[in-house]
């Protein structure tokens, strides 16, 4: 039986109570009236459990809610009312609350920004408890506050049941959504919206696979693993089994999700349409959208070659190279490190005499289509602009990074224990791909979250007596090869035989939904496949026609990760931090690993990092020839050899370690552009290094510096001082910009934070100064490096590294209403070229000084013209408004939207720059 129950929001956080989006067409009253079912609750007490060494300090937080199912009658509702199914958004509240509660923080308060992450359920806290499926091996128990399943099982089989079942009562629409994108069919289950187009476009150009494909993953991990790969493989039939369970159940008892109606599968009078099974395969289509969103570093080799030959054309080819390596920050020596003790990593390193390189003709490069045979609304304008924006984002080594870590030693703590705030910061969805659980049985002791789909274990999470988090690391793990076509554009020379590319198609058609009146259209997306990876790009090199593929280490191996998570929820496996360490490195996508327990805290870097042959750039494309192959390279099951463990950046009980995709260690170079003297990873850095020189360290002194770097702008707090310091180097006689600098100073002054003027104001104090560094960044960063560098080579690294990602930017990898910002940008280069221009040291510099030519005072110019301009600049025109925000509403224009991937829908909340999942941990003891 369902088991939600319909409630109000909070006034703030209201949904408007207009019909849009999901209910164009839908009779509401009509259909809530028929719709309605009554809900059955069973209260139980909950166990106490002794197996939880935390004491009562671990919590966690995941927006907007634990229930992400609703049925048609609770959509309806919600659309046309504003009200909420249970648990669907009692997380938000919390969550938004702690950018404006962090200030007045004690240890006492941390529960009322966050759930208690206790193992077990106090009795009185009890909601209600199930035997899922009448099984007598498993019960899932619901918590009051937020309705988080607590699942135990007394058979390995019953728990990863329950787990299932948990999952689909929570997730089934979007579990169901991610297995279609994750093989390429979303549009003709969802809907040809363009925004639906461009997602599946973006996962099929790079992971392209067919039934067979999904199927040998599973059956590979599992042969690969021994006893552990047998475990996962019964797990994960369990959890399927517990999955499908409530699906039938749901689909009998007319309480599924009603997403299923509103897109056609279901219909609402007769409950005629089927729910398809969950089946292994799904699995794997679900992680390799997950791997490639957040776990694939590298990529982008095209891009990186494009901008090398436009800077070799405009210097020369030595010139144009020192130029170019000094943008590139390979290894910039004022970088933010997570392992900062001085520690070497050498990977991807530059090598001394490059081999291989396979470099376009000028001018040559186009981009592999995808999209064939468009008709209808899939030839339309918008979905062209989508393909595009699909395209950029898959083949970008600027991928989605997010996450941050907060990790301190015991040695510099209040009580003597490593204290931990942490987690992923995965953007924000309705509902959320994340899901929490806490998982108890047989081999398996948890409590976190795990993406919905894949949560037969926890992923992110706590142990009986330790926890871990990641974030995106972004190491290179992908290659582009240029191999020689031969015959025709379809054949391609592989070790000298003259071979064809496999071809590799999709094709899909939809029709008008309640949920998507996208009128009707259909493509046929299509890839060549080589065995160096799918075809990304033509172009020639010397005069030879060529086709760019690219290869990840990941592919082929979606599945392999399983092993790790598994021991990570193993009691008996992780005792201690290297452990911890031991699993990690089963996890072949590319993290960051954190750990802490009661006496220890540990990090390692992830991911099937390939050994490429001597003298090969990681940076650029290399021939699709034996010598510039992979070590040991097996194009049939895509394995070869990897860098061992110790090569990984690693560390245990280091004095602390921050983490926001920031650079690793020394000498390990990351895919993405960015790593330099100013990277957002720096607001954690000054803020946790302060914290541990004073010593004493609490759980609210981490969570506040969290917090108090959640609201920075980066831009204000690193480099808008030594702007300033330019402006002021003369006396400012322009009134207009007088009152500009005097501004922007009293904001850096103030903290330089995008913050309300208090709870819920939707004001942001210092406004007016926030408004003109939006509109002055882009302006300043043109006119200080394009007039030096020249147009063409300047729009070559802006391909690289895009200039801003400012809160509101929807130009930057994560959009708009995102959350996530600062993580790429032009604020390093600013700030070694500004310091440079003012004679200031400069470790690792530039090639060269831009800003005015390298004089001050025309720097100055510069600078001034540009800040007048921005002065003027309406916030109406910063800020243009769209489809959530009227054009000028600057609090809005940052704000968090919680991005509907179903029928629920939420207010927005105040722009915070954190983790989506965030743990907070503070072990007292251990086993």
């Amino acid at each position: 039986m369902p088991r939600r129950t319909v409630r109000t929001t909070l006034d703030r956080l209201r949904t408007p109570g207009r019909a849009t989006g999901f209910l164009k067409s839908a009779s509401i009253c009509v259909l809530i009236a028929g719709l309605l079912s009554p809900l059955a609750q069973t209260t139980a007490t909950a166990a106490t459990t002794s197996n939880d060494y935390c004491g009562g300090q671990c919590s966690d937080i995941l927006p907007p809610g634990e229930n992400g199912n609703a049925t048609l009658a609770q959509i309806l509702l919600n659309q046309a009312f504003g009200t909420q199914p249970s648990h669907a958004e009692d997380q938000l509240g919390p969550y938004a609350n702690l950018a404006t509660g962090y200030s007045g923080l004690t240890d006492a308060k941390i529960n009322t920004f966050f759930n208690d992450a206790s193992f077990g359920v106090p009795s009185d806290q009890v909601a209600s408890t199930e035997s899922p499926a009448g099984r007598s091996d498993v019960t899932i128990v619901r918590d009051k506050k937020a309705g988080v399943p607590h699942i135990t099982g007394t058979t390995r089989y019953g728990t990863e049941f329950g787990a299932g079942y948990a999952a689909a009562e929570d997730r089934l629409w979007l579990m169901d959504v991610f297995r279609h994108v994750g093989r390429g069919q979303l549009t003709a289950f969802a809907g040809g919206a363009a925004a639906n187009q461009g997602l599946e476009q973006e996962f099929y150009r790079n992971a392209p696979y067919s039934e067979a494909d999904l199927q040998a993953q599973i059956d590979n991990a599992v042969a690969n693993n021994g006893a552990r790969g047998q475990q996962a493989l019964a797990d994960a039939n369990a959890y399927l089994a517990g999955i499908n369970a409530y699906i039938d159940a749901s689909d009998s008892g007319r309480y599924f999700p009603g997403e299923y109606v509103l897109t056609g599968h279901k219909d609402s009078i007769t409950n005629a349409g089927t729910i398809d099974h969950f089946k292994i395969t799904d699995l794997v289509a679900l992680g390799s959208v997950i791997g490639s969103l957040f776990g694939a570093g590298g990529g982008g080799e095209v891009n990186n070659a494009i901008s090398l030959i436009a800077a070799q054309s405009k210097y020369g080819v030595a010139q144009g190279t020192k130029v170019w390596e000094s943008f590139r920050e390979r290894n910039d020596p004022e970088a933010v490190l997570t392992v900062h003790n001085g520690e070497s990593f050498p990977y991807a390193t530059k090598p001394a005499d490059a081999q291989g390189e396979a470099l376009p003709d000028a001018g040559s490069v186009t981009t592999e289509p995808l999209v064939y045979d468009a008709t209808g609304t899939g030839a339309s304008q918008s979905a062209t602009a989508a393909s595009r924006t699909a395209t950029t984002t898959a083949l970008s080594s600027a991928r989605r990074g997010m996450s941050n870590a907060l990790v301190v030693s015991g040695k510099y703590t209040a009580s003597g224990h490593p204290i931990a705030v942490f987690g992923p910061q995965t953007g924000y969805f309705a509902p959320q791909l994340l899901m929490l659980q806490e998982i108890q049985g047989p081999g398996i002791s948890a409590r976190g979250a795990s993406f919905a789909g894949l949560s037969m274990y926890v992923e992110l999470g706590r142990g009986q007596d330790y926890s871990w988090s990641a974030t995106t690391s972004g190491q290179d793990i992908i290659d582009t090869y240029a191999v020689e076509l031969c015959q025709d554009d379809y054949h391609y020379l592989y070790h000298g035989t003259c071979t064809a590319m496999d071809k590799v198609e999709q094709t899909n058609s939809w029709k008008p939904t309640t949920a998507d009146g996208t009128a009707a259209g259909s493509y046929t997306m299509r890839v060549w496949k080589t065995k160096y990876g799918p075809v990304e790009y033509r172009a020639t090199v010397g005069g030879k026609k060529v086709a760019y593929t690219t290869l990840r280490s990941s592919y082929m191996h979606e599945a392999d990760s399983i092993i790790g998570f598994q021991m990570l929820n193993d009691p008996d496996y992780v005792k201690g931090p290297k452990d911890f360490q031991s699993a990690a490195q089963h996890i072949n996508y590319t993290f960051n690993w954190f750990y802490a327990d009661s006496s220890h805290t540990a990090y390692y870097n992830s991911g099937d990092n390939p050994v490429r042959a001597s003298g090969v750039d990681a940076e650029f494309p290399v021939w699709g020839q034996a010598a510039y192959e992979w070590k040991n390279w097996n194009p049939t099951t895509n394995t070869a050899d990897y860098t061992p463990a110790s090569a990984h950046p690693n560390s245990v009980d280091q004095d602390y370690y921050v983490s926001w995709n920031n650079k690793q260690a020394l000498d390990y170079t990351t895919a993405p552009w960015g790593d330099g003297s100013v990277h957002r990873g720096n607001l954690l850095e000054d803020r946790v290094k302060k914290l541990v020189a004073a010593g004493g360290v609490t759980r609210t002194k981490l969570v506040q510096a969290m917090a108090d770097a959640a609201l920075a702008d980066l831009r204000a707090e690193d480099v808008l001082p030594k702007l300033l310091k330019v402006v002021n180097s003369s006396t400012v006689t322009d009134s207009t910009v007088a009152d500009a600098v005097s501004k922007l100073q009293a904001w850096v002054s103030a903290g330089a934070k995008r913050t309300e003027t208090s709870a819920g104001s939707k004001k942001y104090a210092d406004a007016d100064a926030i408004r003109i560094l939006d509109a002055w960044w882009p302006l300043l960063v043109k006119a200080e490096f394009q007039p030096g560098l020249g147009s063409d080579l300047y729009t070559a690294i802006t391909n690289n590294l895009p200039i801003d990602e400012s809160p509101s930017a929807a130009h930057g990898p994560t959009g708009s209403h995102a959350g996530s910002s600062f993580q790429y940008g032009w604020w390093s280069y600013v700030d070694k070229d500004i310091r440079a221009v003012l004679g200031e040291s400069v470790q690792g510099p530039l090639a060269d000084k831009y800003c005015g030519g390298g004089s001050l005072s025309s720097c100055r110019d510069i600078l001034m013209s540009t800040l007048k301009t921005a002065a003027g600049t309406s916030a109406s025109t910063v800020y243009p408004g769209d489809s959530l925000c009227s054009a000028g509403d600057q609090w809005c224009a940052d704000s968090i939207v919680q991005r509907t991937l179903g029928g629920i829908k939420h207010g927005n909340i105040s722009w915070q720059n954190r983790p989506t999942f965030q743990q907070v941990v503070e072990y007292t003891s251990h086993r």
